[in-house]
């Protein structure tokens, strides 16, 4: 906040308010989002700020705008981010964090501050009403903001909204612990694709063990992508999250495991064998031969196959080329894996080859993206299944990209080694243990579990179903995402947590493995 500064502002003609623009890119908010968390470039030099538009939102006689401004840096890709704006009197600013104050302003001869309008409660109430009207307000330039009602709404009679102490990318705000509403930050110019899949499974599916889609606001632009700026899900009363409640029956585990006793409790293979199903079941939600084309299942044709044949191999030669440059720094258990990995390369190449001419009959769908133990939360005696933005690295188109549901469950797979690899290795409890013996326990717990909620996910479906043609392609497939994931993990370890390579360099000696298998 500045107090050099006192907008004068018409929110009449705000929109196209060049001097007011211009203030707020120079002067004020390249200091203001240097403080806020959801601002990803506070690493980067900034060059320069832009407001590229301004989206009105109006609501019981008060105007709120949705700003959406360009960051662009001396190193990198531009960002777009979004930063509703709202205008309030100092009768009403004790109601306002420190933090959420832009600039002191007047409007209509009132006196105030322009503020983040997340902050400001007369804001979030306004997103809660228009969207429960299914409400679109059209824009001077001819766009459309659309407030949509979701299958999930309903009215609340006792209202209020707060912002929860979450540290986050994007800002969450919750209305009377019912519902739970996400405004995205960081713009992409596609639709995001939580919204898609988190509406298409709750308004086409009896699937329920989700966030149910209660609402969505979006930037419909005739001429180009809509743009998403929140949506709205029922709140989830949860204990913990899954990679937590995991972590708990490893420590059930290392308790025994230290006296002597290797012991996995029923209940364990309970929890794998609901998750197993949990799986199965959101694929089946997700899969429809006949459905709109952003979510009809498609076969495995040349262009996608082109696609994620090159994105593997391009994966591939970036881990190489990072590991043989990081190979000396490694321990000597970590070198004799990267070594294996290193020789196998011809082997590995040749297996990836087969997605371009291999004989596939199974179908591919819209997926998670990005599922792994810390994306399920555990309620009382089951489980929901959140956060469907897909890859954070991957572009949004890439995101949206239907694959085999296969590359889920090889997410899932490679978690529950990272949960017990992560455990064993780093629990006090262990520390003198021998190396042997701590990867003998790890190897076991892991094949038990892992090898539980494969069968249990295959079993559900049964044979003959259209996304698994036979078993031939069910292991070709799940061999592939496996490697794709586990090489992908290779170069976060290397440089975020090298003492954490052996566990992605394991997966990838796995399906080597498995790779000779299937040659013989």
């Amino acid at each position: 906040m500045s107090a050099l500064f006192n907008l004068s502002l018409d929110w009449e003609g705000f929109e196209r308010d060049k001097y007011v623009h211009t203030v707020l890119e120079d002067n004020l908010l390249p200091n203001f989002i240097q403080k806020c968390r959801w601002f990803a470039g506070k690493a980067k030099s900034l060059v320069s700020l832009k407001i590229k538009d301004a989206v009105r939102l109006t609501h019981l006689e008060r105007t709120y705008f949705f700003l959406i401004f360009e960051t662009k840096y001396t190193d990198g890709d531009p960002e777009n981010y979004l930063l509703p704006v709202s205008f309030v009197p100092l009768t009403e600013i004790e109601a306002i964090a420190p933090e959420g104050k832009i600039v002191p302003a007047t409007l209509d001869d009132v006196e105030g501050f322009l503020v983040d309008a997340t902050f400001d409660a007369s804001f979030r109430a306004a997103l809660f009403v228009q969207m429960g009207g299914d409400q679109a307000e059209k824009q001077k330039n001819g766009y459309v903001l659309d407030l949509h009602r979701g299958k999930a709404y309903t009215e609340i009679s006792d209202f209020n909204s707060y912002l929860p102490a979450v540290d986050s990318s994007n800002t969450a705000f919750i209305y009377s612990d019912t519902f739970f509403f996400k405004l995205y930050r960081k713009l992409f110019s596609e639709t995001n694709p939580e919204v898609e899949m988190v509406e298409y499974i709750t308004q086409n599916s009896t699937f329920n063990h989700i966030p149910r889609f209660a609402g969505s606001v979006t930037w419909q632009r005739h001429d180009r992508p809509h743009v998403t700026f929140g949506m709205m899900v029922e709140v989830i009363e949860n204990e913990k999250d899954d990679w937590s409640k995991t972590g708990d029956y490893l420590h059930d585990f290392i308790q025994a495991f230290v006296q002597g006793d290797f012991q996995i409790r029923e209940r364990v293979f309970d929890q794998v064998t609901l998750l197993a199903h949990r799986t199965a079941q959101m694929h089946e939600a997700l899969f429809n031969v006949r459905g709109p084309e952003d979510f009809r299942a498609d076969p495995f044709d040349r262009a996608y196959r082109r696609f994620i044949h090159h994105k593997m191999e391009t994966l591939l030669e970036n881990r190489y080329q990072v590991l043989t440059d990081h190979y000396m720094n490694l321990d000597p258990i970590a070198q004799k894996l990267a070594w294996t990995f290193m020789e196998s390369k011809d082997l590995i190449i040749d297996f990836i080859d087969q997605i371009l001419t291999r004989p596939l009959e199974s179908f591919r769908t819209r997926v998670h993206g990005d599922f792994h133990l810390g994306q399920v939360l555990v309620c009382q005696d089951d489980l929901k299944i959140i956060d469907f933005e897909g890859e954070p690295e991957s572009s949004i188109t890439h995101r949206k990209i239907k694959h085999s549901p296969l590359k889920d469950v090889a997410g899932m797979i490679r978690s529950y080694h990272y949960a017990v690899s992560a455990k064993l290795f780093h629990a006090e409890e262990t520390a003198g243990k021998a190396e042997q013996e701590l990867e003998r326990a790890a190897e076991r717990w892991y094949r038990l579990i892992r090898d539980t909620y494969l069968s249990e996910y295959l079993q559900y479906f049964g044979p003959g179903h259209l996304l698994f043609k036979n078993n031939n392609e069910i292991n070709y497939l799940l061999q592939f995402h496996l490697l794709e994931k586990s090489v992908y993990e290779l170069g976060y370890e290397i440089n975020y947590r090298p003492t954490w390579v052996r566990i992605p360099l394991k997966g990838i000696v796995e399906v080597i493995r498995e790779i000779e298998k299937l040659r013989r």
